[in-house]
């Protein structure tokens, strides 16, 4: 008998256990407003609301990237935008002097104002945003352009970010440039044959050069044979006789190659020869301001047509500013496009995690309810059982 008195005991007490339980677990649902607070609660709906969570964090920091990342790009399309129309300016003077409007000492005063815009430009492609270098690639934290001056002007812009652009996850599998190459997007890289303007004889030779921009050649004649150089005369290559169709000229200071066709060559001087493809933002305009100083004393008739053939140059570059504006624009587009499809994905995901945690707090007001009836109808079931007593049984 003692077994079966046991054995009730046993039975009612794990009742009444599953019953606190249950009325324990609906208090702190309603108490906290989530069907789910631990994963014993509901172990597929939990793993579920769990991966949502993950999902939505992930959003939200996609979402973040994105949204920086088109401020990042306004910014860099505006400096793109404010050195193309600098350079639009430029190309206006260049054409003024070549129709005659500007003397020499209008010549003098453009090559000044040439020299600002060197000095606003290099300003520009240097711009910091969140303490990052625009236009540094993946280098953020170095300035994107060193710049030496000799007799108070620029004498030389060199570039020294990194050769890779900072990447940015804006998606699963999906990134954007944020911080460009400058070297990319500040100098032409679609080279063409070389164009000797000069009257000397000196013609492209067969060879593929690399100098880039505009190069000045001086032919000289030694008494015997004509040599040749475009280091402004640092170094010379001496032209056999009858001339070299495929005359390699090296230039002492970069090391870059001129290949120059000598057999042509008949006269001594100074030429320019312009490298289509290769200009850069910087060079160039340095390039433009001494020409404009004249410091080589060239004709003024050949001087002009220098200046003329150099309007193609500033419009090269400009051009290239603005094929990279209107890239920088569509990233843009694209991000924003992006931003808003990510807010409605984590719209979503937060719906439905809600939809699976939140608690239906009319409905637990009813279990509790049941819940409560069912423990209080136990309490007095289970007291019956147990008053049993010797005298039952005789």
């Amino acid at each position: 008998m003692s077994g079966s008195i046991n054995s009730i005991y046993q039975n009612v007490s794990y009742s009444l256990s599953l019953h606190s339980k249950a009325i324990v677990q609906l208090q702190e649902q309603s108490a906290s407003g989530n069907r789910v607070n631990r994963a014993s609660d509901a172990p597929s709906d939990a793993y579920r609301i769990l991966g949502l969570n993950t999902q939505e964090r992930s959003l939200q920091g996609y979402q973040e990237n994105a949204e920086n990342l088109i401020g990042t790009l306004e910014i860099a399309s505006t400096i793109i935008e404010n050195m193309a129309s600098e350079l639009s300016d430029t190309r206006t003077l260049l054409t003024q002097i070549v129709s005659g409007v500007q003397d020499a000492e209008g010549q003098a005063r453009m090559a000044e104002s040439i020299d600002s815009t060197l000095e606003q430009l290099v300003s520009l492609a240097n711009t910091k945003h969140a303490n990052q270098y625009l236009f540094s690639g993946n280098k953020t934290d170095v300035r994107s352009y060193a710049v030496e001056h000799e007799g108070g002007r620029i004498s030389s812009v060199t570039y020294q970010g990194s050769n890779e652009a900072r990447v940015v996850d804006v998606a699963a599998a999906v990134t954007v440039q944020a911080n460009h190459v400058g070297d990319d997007i500040f100098r032409s890289d679609e080279r063409g044959d070389p164009l000797f303007l000069g009257s000397s004889g000196a013609a492209n030779g067969t060879g593929t050069s690399n100098v880039q921009g505009d190069v000045w050649l001086t032919v000289e004649h030694d008494g015997s044979n004509y040599r040749v150089s475009i280091d402004d005369g640092a170094t010379f290559v001496t032209v056999p006789a009858g001339g070299d169709a495929n005359q390699a000229v090296t230039d002492s200071r970069t090391g870059r190659v001129l290949y120059v066709d000598t057999t042509g060559i008949n006269s001594t001087g100074v030429e320019l020869v312009r490298v289509p493809g290769t200009y850069d933002a910087f060079e160039m305009l340095i390039g433009l301001r001494d020409l404009l100083l004249n410091e080589r004393n060239i004709p003024t008739q050949e001087l002009l047509g220098y200046i003329d053939a150099s309007v193609a140059s500033v419009e090269e570059v400009r051009d290239q500013l603005m094929q990279v504006d209107v890239a920088v624009g569509a990233k843009v587009g694209f991000l924003s496009t992006l931003s808003d499809s990510l807010e409605s994905m984590e719209f979503d995901t937060k719906d439905e995690t809600t939809g699976l945690q939140e608690a239906d707090i009319a409905q637990i007001a009813i279990d509790l309810s049941r819940r409560e009836v069912l423990y209080q109808m136990s309490l007095q079931v289970a007291g019956k059982l147990m008053s049993t007593s010797l005298l039952d049984f005789i």
